[in-house]
């Protein structure tokens, strides 16, 4: 049996305590090679067995953390009884939830963010929201599969990205120009989801403007003939 075999079943400890290293170390060592060694050697842990417990590195590691307060995020949701709850007050919940469980690491998060400003890990960055996004939906009950589920999470992807930007740099007591601003974007993607019904709903009411071209189809000449 190889070392790695004998290391698998405390591989998810092993990670847990590493990422937890690292959140305690990015925000002076940013999200770094330099962080991650540090975790490891907090945690006691050598360095062929933190490769091998995050082999893709501080992308990897990023995933995890990204992972991990969805998790924690979507069992906090699942307590609450969101039926109740009108479709934007679910929305709003949701975010404002997920940025709560993040706070604590909000550091750790700032450096993360610096991390993924990179253009080489913008792919990275993309997975990242589109992950956080789709929990988000689900965590609020859409079981959409039809071409409403992209356009849900395309638009909650604006909402997010600039809410998150918001939340970094947030100074207020208790985040109260996150919550804010939330309101506003989400009160404007109401307002414009509001705003194409009615358009869809005149313009399905108004005649068809091509209909004017449209070439009637010829009729017999008058009879002349005897």
């Amino acid at each position: 049996m190889s070392d790695t075999d004998q290391d698998a079943p405390q591989l998810p400890g092993i990670r847990a305590r590493l990422l937890d290293g690292l959140l305690r170390n990015a925000p002076f060592d940013g999200w770094s090679q330099i962080a991650l060694d540090a975790a490891a050697r907090d945690a006691g842990v050598t360095p062929e067995l933190a490769a091998i417990a995050f082999p893709g590195g501080l992308a990897q590691a990023a995933e995890a953390l990204h992972d991990r307060i969805d998790a924690e995020m979507l069992e906090k949701l699942a307590a609450v009884d969101l039926a109740a709850l009108k479709i934007r007050e679910r929305v709003t919940l949701a975010v404002r939830t997920r940025l709560e469980t993040a706070a604590p690491q909000r550091e750790a998060f700032r450096a993360l963010a610096t991390y993924l400003a990179n253009p080489l890990n913008a792919p990275l960055a993309a997975k990242l929201m589109w992950r956080t996004v789709d929990a988000l939906w689900r965590a609020i009950g859409d079981v959409s599969t039809d071409f409403a589920f992209y356009t849900k999470r395309a638009t909650l992807a604006g909402v997010w990205g600039s809410t998150v930007m918001i939340w970094l740099q947030d100074q207020s007591e208790d985040f109260v120009e996150t919550w804010a601003f939330l309101d506003r974007r989400i009160e404007n993607v109401m307002a414009l989801e509001a705003c194409k019904g009615r358009l869809r709903q005149a313009f399905g009411q108004m005649p068809d403007p091509f209909g004017l071209f449209k070439r009637k189809p010829a009729g017999r000449p008058p009879h002349s003939g005897p």
